[in-house]
């Protein structure tokens, strides 16, 4: 018993392979989402000419992708991060070892990372996973029971379920946004014409305050911390092993139950309800729940397909994606802003949204054999290898 214990305090937990497909599908979504958007730059070429069909396809990219992804795969990356903390704040304790203050500084290096990244891009996500992600560490420590209750708390959005209440009791009340619209626009004018240096400084400054505003306005803060939570919670139990499959069989049932009516009812709020203070936070409350179902059936359809079909072959290739989630993330703000702002090649008005769709998935490819090569050499990706190195300052 002795000896097992001490192998088990060296070896800590085994990665877990379906984890890295999980994260792996995720960031494809989101490049391809990203790509669709032309990175946050909403500039588009002009569709009068356009053929019948290509304006059929515009539209159904457009829409599928959003129904597919648009709210999903960061949830996703999300539970993922919540994940990864727990192996590692475990690892640690298995060695004797508190990992909560190392964590904060890998947080810290994670804003700077973000910040990196938000030059390029200004709906990226990393600087707000450093700011909640310190409720990781207040909070591994209490029963999972406390866990849950607060995951599930900060789902419903208790901010908007407030401001639903206060105008429902008070035909006065407006609920409160944050004006954003001069970020926006400062934003929009300089990847439309500004330079490199130019772009930087704006994204940096009113890109992120626009960025973090939005996710603030929209639910993405409690949204985050929530999804967080549950992934710490999800290693605690071993979800991600296949002998927890019955669990997921469950999840899968009950998302598909609640996903349907949440739809629905959040695409007809707007016919019952005239009252904006009242509709504007009770649909942020329905369309972030009803985002969430759908991630778990994503989730759990992803977990059946690797553990009990064919599909679990072909899905350990996307592994070495995974793994190298961060360097994927970070090149492809990098390229898209190249791509398709003012400061590279302007692409903006050129391709539509097929074609960036098709521009996305060719980059996608790319990045996916590039992984594959560089995982054959190296145990972890460019970014994935500063980052812990940093963590531990060696």
């Amino acid at each position: 018993m002795e000896t097992k214990a001490i192998n088990t305090k060296l070896k800590g937990h085994a990665r877990v392979d379906v984890a890295d497909v999980l994260r792996g599908l995720a960031v494809m979504g989101i490049i391809i989402l990203h790509s669709i958007e032309h990175f946050n730059f909403y500039s588009f070429p002009d569709t009068a000419g356009q053929s019948a069909w290509l304006n059929f396809s515009d539209k159904a990219i457009w829409n599928g992708l959003f129904f597919m992804f648009g709210g999903k795969a960061y949830a996703v990356f999300a539970l993922l991060f919540g994940f990864s903390f727990f192996i590692q704040d475990d690892n640690q304790r298995l060695r004797g070892n508190d990992f909560r203050l190392r964590f904060c500084w890998r947080l810290i290096l994670l804003f700077l990372i973000g910040n990196i990244n938000a030059s390029f891009f200004t709906a990226e996500v990393l600087v707000l996973y450093s700011l909640v992600g310190f409720i990781l560490p207040l909070t591994c420590r209490l029963k999972d029971k406390w866990i849950f209750a607060l995951a599930c708390l900060l789902l419903i959005q208790p901010l908007p379920l407030y401001y639903v209440i206060r105008a429902c009791l008070d035909p006065e009340f407006v609920t409160p946004a944050i004006p954003t619209r001069s970020f926006w626009n400062a934003t929009f004018a300089v990847q439309s014409n500004g330079n490199f240096l130019e772009t930087i400084r704006v994204n940096l400054w009113e890109g992120q305050l626009a960025s973090l505003a939005w996710a603030w306005d929209h639910g993405r803060v409690f949204q985050t911390a929530a999804l967080f939570l549950l992934g710490m919670l999800a290693g605690r139990k071993g979800l991600f092993l296949k002998e927890h499959l019955k669990v997921w069989n469950k999840v899968l049932a009950g998302s598909l139950i609640a996903f349907f009516p949440l739809y629905g009812l959040g695409n007809m709020l707007s016919d019952f309800i005239t009252n904006k203070s009242i509709l504007t936070p009770l649909s942020l409350i329905i369309t972030s729940l009803s985002n969430f179902a759908f991630m778990l059936i994503l989730v759990s359809g992803a977990i059946f397909a690797f553990y009990k079909t064919n599909l679990h072959d072909g899905l350990m290739k996307i592994t070495p994606y995974g793994k190298m989630s961060l360097t994927n993330y970070i090149t492809q703000s990098i390229v898209g802003s190249m791509l398709y702002y003012n400061w590279g090649f302007a692409l903006h008005n050129q391709f539509g949204i097929t074609a960036s769709c098709l521009a996305g998935i060719v980059f996608f490819i790319l990045q996916f054999a590039f992984c594959r090569w560089w995982m054959n050499h190296h145990s972890h990706g460019p970014m994935e290898y500063l980052w812990k190195r940093a963590t531990w300052l060696k």
